[in-house]
C-alpha cells in the first residue's frame, strides 16, 4: 500500500492519509459571506473522495481583507453556524478539515465598490504586475488585523474546524509584508527580515493565546516571489525556519508575490510531463532538511509515484493538491484502487480564469462552459 495512504499526525491531529486538499477561493459563498449549500456539497464530495485533510479557503478575517463578493467571511460570530454544517459534513465522511484565515491586503480591490481603499504595507510607485489605488496601512490598523486573525481562529475552533491555516503566501497581505519589494516601511514592521516577519509573529501569538496550546495552527508560506527584485529564497528559507521555531505546527511551502500570469505564479499552467511536476520540490527539500515540523508540498503534483518518492525521501510529509481535485474530488479513492491512474486535470487554468471572471470555480472537463 502507498505510504501516502498511511495515517499521519500533525501535532495532535490524526488524518487518515497524507493527501491534503490545498485551499483555494471557490466563489460559492453567498453575497453576505455565509456558507452555501454548494460549498457543503463541495467539501462533502472531497471527504467522500478520500482526501485526508481538506483546507477550506479563503475566509477573510477583517472587512478590509475581502477580495470578492462571493468569498467566505469569518469576521463575525454570525458565520459560525454555517461553518458548523461544513465541518459536520466532512467529519461524518471520515476526513479532517481546516480553514484558511486570510487578508487580501492591496489585492482587496473589491473594496473599491464600497468606496474603501485596499491596504498595503507601503506605496510602491509604478509597480509591475499591479494596477490600482490603495493606501498604506497604519500601525493601529495592523494591530486591528492581528486581533482579527485571532478572533477568526476562535470562531473556527467553535465551528468545529480541526485546525486553522494562516495564508502567508501568494499576492496577499502577509506576503506583501514579507517581501522587500512591497514593504518599504521605516518602522517596526519594515526593513530587516525580523521586522518584515513581525506581522506573522504577532498573528501567531494572538491566535495561540486565544485557541490554546493544543489546537493545530498551520501556515502557508511564500518563500520566494515570482519575479526578480522581490523576496529571494535565502530569506524565504530563513523565514520558514523562524516560523517553525515560533510554533507553527505545519508549513505548506509555496510562492510569495506573483509575477506574470501564469508562469510566474503559484498556478503554473500546462503541467504535461513529469519534469514539470512538483515545481516547489527543491524548496521543500531544502526547508525540510533543516526542520522537524511537518511540511506540505504543493505545486503541480500529478503522478502518484513521484509524490511517493518525495515523501519516502523525506522531502515533505504531506502532498497538497488543488486543481486535480476540482476536476476529480474522488481522486484519492481512485488511487487507492489504481496507483497508475493519471488525473484528468490538464493544467489549462480555465478554473483559475473562472475565478478572475468572478465565477465560481469549475473545471471545463466536468462543467459546461458558457
Amino acid at each position: 500500500m502507498s505510504i501516502l495512504l498511511d495515517p499521519f499526525t500533525i501535532r495532535n491531529l490524526e488524518i487518515r492519509n497524507r493527501f491534503v486538499r490545498s485551499a483555494t477561493y471557490d466563489g460559492f459563498a453567498n453575497e453576505n459571506g455565509h456558507v452555501s449549500d454548494a460549498q457543503i456539497k463541495l467539501f462533502s464530495d472531497l471527504a467522500d473522495g478520500g482526501a485526508g485533510l481538506i483546507i477550506a479557503g479563503i475566509a477573510y478575517v477583517h472587512y478590509t481583507g475581502q477580495i470578492s463578493p462571493h468569498q467566505n467571511s469569518i469576521a463575525g460570530d454570525q458565520f459560525i453556524s454555517g461553518f458548523e454544517k461544513v465541518t459536520k459534513a466532512v467529519h461524518e465522511r471520515g476526513a479532517k478539515i481546516a480553514i484558511q484565515l486570510f487578508h487580501g491586503g492591496k489585492e482587496a480591490k473589491y473594496l473599491k465598490t464600497k468606496n474603501i481603499h485596499p491596504l498595503a504595507p507601503s506605496i510602491v510607485d509604478n509597480a509591475p504586475y499591479y494596477s490600482g489605488e490603495y493606501r498604506e496601512i497604519t500601525d493601529s490598523e495592523i494591530w486591528e488585523v492581528i486581533n482579527a486573525f485571532g478572533d477568526g481562529a476562535i470562531r473556527a475552533k467553535e465551528a468545529g474546524f480541526d485546525a486553522v491555516q494562516v495564508h502567508g503566501a501568494h499576492a496577499y497581505l502577509l506576503s506583501q509584508f514579507l517581501s522587500p519589494f512591497t514593504n518599504r516601511r521605516q518602522d517596526q514592521w519594515g526593513g530587516s527580515l525580523q521586522n518584515r516577519l513581525r506581522l506573522h509573529y504577532e498573528i501567531y501569538k494572538n491566535i495561540r493565546k486565544k485557541v490554546g496550546e493544543d489546537y493545530p495552527v498551520f501556515i502557508k508560506i511564500g518563500v520566494q516571489d515570482g519575479f526578480i527584485g522581490g523576496l529571494q529564497l535565502d530569506e524565504g528559507k530563513e523565514s520558514a525556519k523562524l516560523l517553525a521555531k515560533l510554533g507553527f505546527d505545519s508549513l505548506e511551502i509555496s510562492q510569495g508575490l506573483r509575477g506574470k500570469r501564469y508562469e510566474e505564479t503559484e498556478y503554473k499552467a500546462h503541467i504535461d510531463s513529469l519534469n514539470k511536476e512538483a515545481y516547489y520540490r527543491e524548496w521543500c527539500r531544502e526547508i525540510k532538511s533543516q526542520l522537524d515540523v511537518p511540511i506540505m508540498i504543493v505545486g503541480g503534483l500529478r503522478t502518484l509515484s513521484l509524490m511517493e518518492e518525495i515523501v519516502q525521501n523525506k522531502e515533505a510529509d504531506c502532498v497538497s493538491l488543488c486543481r486535480p481535485f476540482i476536476c476529480e474530488p474522488g481522486l484519492v479513492n481512485d488511487w487507492e484502487t489504481n496507483e497508475h491512474k493519471k488525473p484528468k486535470c490538464i493544467s489549462c487554468n480555465k478554473c483559475v480564469d473562472a475565478i478572475y471572471k468572478g465565477k465560481p470555480i469549475n473545471c471545463i472537463l466536468t462543467t459546461p462552459q458558457v
